[in-house]
Formats: structure tokens, C-alpha cells, sequence
């Protein structure tokens, strides 16, 4: 139940930032399901090895290209999904710093409800 739930959250989050964002477009009402499906899995998949690949520039800047890398995951996903298209490197970096906020919060929601509970 909990990934049906992040999965919806993230689909609206991907579709309010398609509609407020400026440079990104996105037709089609199944268009948001399916591009967090991929974000899903981009982040599953590639991002964790792409991280790897990357430490040493990420210690040299203090954790700060993790970003970068993740504006690249997100145009990875606009890049993949049919009918989401982005106009470069600056509006990606703007959704993937969106998202970040938007998974902080969901994790730190799913967290607290997934909290051990003392016996009383």
C-alpha cells in the first residue's frame, strides 16, 4: 500500500511540476503515473551506481554535485518517459529539487507511521 501511495505523491508532484515550472510540458493523463514509475526506477537502478561513479567529485565538492546528479536522473526521466519533455539543464535542476523536498517528506512521513511502538 505504501509504494501505491508514494508512487500517486510523486505523480502529482511530477504533474504540478509540469504545470508551474516553466520549461517543462506534459500531455496525457496517464503521462505523471508513468513518469514516477520511472523515476521510481531510474533511482533504483542507475542512480545508485551513477553515485558511484561519482564520489570522488562529490568529496572534492562536499556533497554538493549529488544534486547535479540528481537533475540528471530527472532529465534521464523526462528524457525516457513519452509526452514529458524538458528544455534543459535548469528546469531539471528546479524538479529534481522539488522532488528531493517532496521524497524528504514522504520518507520522513513513512518513517514515523513505521516506528516501532513501545509496549505499554
Amino acid at each position: 500500500m505504501h509504494f501505491v501511495i508514494r508512487l500517486l505523491i510523486n505523480a502529482l508532484a511530477l504533474w504540478l511540476i509540469a504545470k508551474y515550472v516553466p520549461g517543462f510540458s506534459m500531455t496525457g493523463a496517464w503521462t505523471p503515473i508513468i513518469a514516477a514509475l520511472i523515476f521510481g526506477i531510474v533511482n533504483a537502478l542507475v542512480r545508485p551506481i551513477v553515485l558511484l561513479l561519482t564520489l570522488p567529485i562529490s568529496i572534492l565538492t562536499l556533497g554538493l554535485f549529488v544534486i547535479v546528479v540528481n537533475a540528471l536522473m530527472f532529465w534521464l526521466v523526462t528524457w525516457l518517459t513519452p509526452n514529458f519533455k524538458v528544455s534543459g539543464f535548469v528546469p531539471a535542476l528546479i524538479g529534481a529539487l522539488i522532488m528531493m523536498v517532496v521524497s524528504l517528506i514522504v520518507n520522513h512521513i513513512f518513517k514515523a507511521e513505521e516506528a516501532p511502538r513501545a509496549a505499554v
